[in-house]
């Protein structure tokens, strides 16, 4: 495994250790940073959720984004991330955070330009995970963008709260939605969804179980 683009090119990175982990192919890096515009992540924070190998945060860095924080449950995942980024040479501009998700998502300092996951196919219920990282007050800056890869048989939808989908690839059974963060939406779509996913949020609990913390990247 390679990173796909930037100044680090080439570079190789460990891969999964566990049979938990799915990393992210190096096709599908290279076509996430092809569509994205660098001016929405250049010099900005990073947050690599779900992180496995830390592929999608280093790309990130590569193509010069300033920081990045990795959240991966499982330890020796988290030190998989850890050689990536010494060997990549992106240690002094990033931290390895060994949390669950929703943990991770109340305590981290939030401000992101950018923030990507590529959780389990199995772990299921994405939907309740997109509402939650749009509730977050100040986790996305205004205009940051959200990126989720997940399997072609489960479909997203179009508003979780301000974020907005502005984009949907597939690539074989991988599938990659862009979302856009507006903070002073004014659609009645989004009003209407961010009315009732916060209704959702308040019964579903914040905490995600070990056995939905496998990192993928």
């Amino acid at each position: 495994m390679r990173v796909a683009g930037g100044n680090e090119k080439g570079r190789r990175l460990k891969g999964a250790v566990t049979s938990k982990t799915r990393a992210t192919t190096e096709r599908v890096r290279a076509a996430i940073f092809n569509i994205l515009d660098p001016n929405q992540y250049l010099n900005g924070r990073v947050l690599d959720l779900f992180s496995g190998t830390g592929s999608l945060g280093i790309e990130a860095l590569s193509h010069g984004a300033g920081w990045a924080d990795f959240v991966e449950w499982d330890r020796r995942q988290s030190s998989v991330i850890s050689s990536n980024l010494e060997s990549t040479g992106f240690s002094a501009q990033s931290s390895v955070h060994r949390l669950d998700v929703f943990s991770a998502l109340e305590s981290l300092p939030g401000k992101y330009d950018l923030v990507m996951m590529d959780p389990p196919y199995k772990m299921g219920d994405l939907d309740n995970l997109m509402a939650t990282v749009a509730a977050q007050l100040g986790l996305i800056v205004d205009g940051g963008v959200v990126i989720a890869g997940h399997s072609k048989r489960e479909e997203l939808k179009k508003f979780y709260g301000r974020l907005r989908l502005t984009s949907h690839r597939q690539y074989g059974d991988n599938v990659v939605d862009f979302y856009v963060y507006e903070e002073n939406s004014t659609n009645p779509l989004a009003q209407e969804e961010m009315s009732t996913t916060n209704s959702e949020i308040t019964d579903q609990p914040t905490k995600g179980s070990s056995s939905d913390q496998d990192g993928t990247s």
